[in-house]
């Protein structure tokens, strides 16, 4: 195993999830459930999922696309995404 691929991974996932929409929602659930352990438990399961899911894809895909590329379509739908999300945001 790679350390300083550990810390560099966690650091900038640890840094994309403060204040997303998924700490949100977990949030939401924690103030409603007697149960905050069974939260905790279901939102770190997902979030496990998710990133096991990602690491699969991305190993395929990384057979047929160079990295670069992928690097750079991932950066170029966070920008189409968050002008989307600017310009049209449904008059909020």
């Amino acid at each position: 195993m790679d350390l300083r691929v550990i810390l560099t991974t966690f650091g900038s996932i640890f840094l994309a999830e403060l204040g997303d929409k998924t700490q949100l929602a977990t949030f939401c659930f924690a103030a409603e459930s007697p149960s905050k352990w069974s939260v905790f438990i279901g939102s770190a399961g997902a979030l496990v999922l998710t990133s096991a899911l990602g690491c699969l894809l991305g190993s395929v895909v990384s057979q047929v696309v160079p990295p670069k590329y992928m690097n750079l379509g991932a950066g170029a739908i966070f920008v189409v995404l968050g002008l989307w999300m600017i310009f049209f945001s449904g008059g909020k």
